[in-house]
């Protein structure tokens, strides 16, 4: 028989047993939707999270404190940075191309008879936007001269906007922050909401000094941390390393002692992020593979009942000078087709699931974003996976019916 006439008796034979073949289609389709689905959610938050730390800036470094001995007891929030610190890294590391010191401070905001508390109150250095890779919306940012002079100017985020000036031009307005008046000269362009939810907009931008003199009150010219954007990714490793030196002959830190600062690149999270999401999605689709094992194994049961109703059957189609492969060929062709349409099938259902879940998310967290991913190599990888299901669960009952005595099959009642 050619391999047609052996397709065609196939699909005659499924045709026949329309409920069984459904049943056993089930078992599969469950399977591949269940890692279909799973795989695109992992994938759409592995890219959520890449693009979350891409929006934290160009090439990003951040030096942070670390611990400091005060008469013998490790303190964690003692400052261990200085703006000096941030004017050297700038000075003696060829591999940064730009350097913002930033101290945080809080406060109420008042402008006319609104108020408003934001998110963030910021004191940040001159190169501050070429880090974060944030543009304006409208104005103008501040200056080396605004650092030096400590100038009373600020730049807002767009949610301000909306709690304080409403219809009114922020540009040239003044507002009171702890009772210091400070002028806005600009305004920044919108970013949205951050992975977890929260306003990246809602926030206020001063120079680090006017921060630390105006509002902190701190004499010293202490810092609570530097962010760095390195000349390129690939010199990532390279401004790290060098930053680290600089701060360790600064800082007076012997080789055996613990530094008092830390320098983190987000190269290095975003790898570790990126191993935690992919370690996840694939033990989850582990998890989910099980169902296509239970599938399979449903197809082999399946297909060993068949042997058995069709006994003489196949008995006649021997007798008439069918071959044992020909007998062989029709029931993997079977086994294969019902799982090729499960795994159709439940790629279809998988992705409609994953589209529904990437909606879901985003509903009821509104700014999110969650990306909706197909993984094309996924979904080829689980068709692929699908057909090795019917060969390999197909195979011992179609090796079993070709093996059968044309005349013990003609006499099996």
């Amino acid at each position: 028989m050619s391999f047609f006439d052996t397709l065609r008796t196939a699909l005659r034979a499924l045709r026949k047993n329309k409920m069984r073949a459904i049943l056993t289609i089930i078992g599969v389709v469950i399977g591949i939707a269940a890692v279909t689905t799973i795989v695109s959610i992992g994938q759409g938050a592995n890219r959520l999270v890449q693009g979350e730390l891409q929006g934290l800036g160009t090439n990003v470094i951040f030096v942070t404190p670390g611990q400091k001995r005060e008469r013998g007891v490790l303190r964690n929030d003692a400052p261990t940075l200085t703006e000096a610190d941030a004017d050297a890294i700038a000075l003696e590391c060829s591999a940064v191309r730009a350097v913002s010191p930033m101290i945080w401070t809080g406060g109420q905001v008042i402008f006319g008879n609104e108020n408003w508390s934001p998110k963030e109150m910021v004191g940040v250095g001159p190169d501050f936007l070429q880090v974060r890779a944030w543009p304006l919306a409208a104005g103008s940012f501040f200056s080396e001269a605004d650092m030096e002079s400590s100038a009373k100017v600020c730049v807002i985020g767009q949610t301000l906007i909306g709690k304080l000036f409403r219809t009114t031009n922020p540009i040239g307005q003044t507002i009171r922050i702890n009772n210091v008046p400070i002028r806005v000269i600009g305004i920044l362009a919108k970013k949205g909401a951050n992975m977890v939810g929260d306003d990246q907009d809602n926030l206020i931008l001063m120079p680090q000094t006017t921060v630390r003199k105006r509002l902190v009150g701190d004499p010293l010219d202490n810092i609570h941390a530097i962010m760095v954007s390195a000349r390129s990714m690939d010199q990532m490793h390279r401004a790290s390393d060098q930053m680290r030196n600089l701060l360790l002959e600064r800082h007076e830190i012997a080789p055996q002692e613990e530094p008092d600062f830390e320098v983190t690149d987000m190269e290095e999270v975003s790898s570790m992020l990126g191993i935690v999401t992919g370690t996840l999605t694939m033990m989850l689709s582990v998890i989910a593979g099980i169902s296509l094992v239970v599938g399979g194994v449903g197809i082999m049961n399946i297909m060993l009942v068949s042997v058995t109703e069709r006994t003489r059957e196949i008995g006649i189609r021997m007798a008439l000078g069918a071959r044992g492969r020909d007998i062989l060929w029709q029931f993997l062709i079977e086994s294969i087709i019902l799982s090729s349409i499960g795994g159709l099938i439940g790629l279809a259902l998988g992705t409609a699931l994953s589209m529904g879940a990437t909606v879901v998310i985003n509903t009821y967290k509104p700014g999110t974003e969650w990306p909706m991913v197909v993984s094309i190599p996924a979904a080829l990888v689980a068709m692929g996976f699908a057909a090795i299901v019917g060969v390999f669960f197909g195979f011992y009952p179609a090796r079993r019916a070709s093996r059968l005595d044309p005349i013990d099959a003609l006499r099996y009642e």
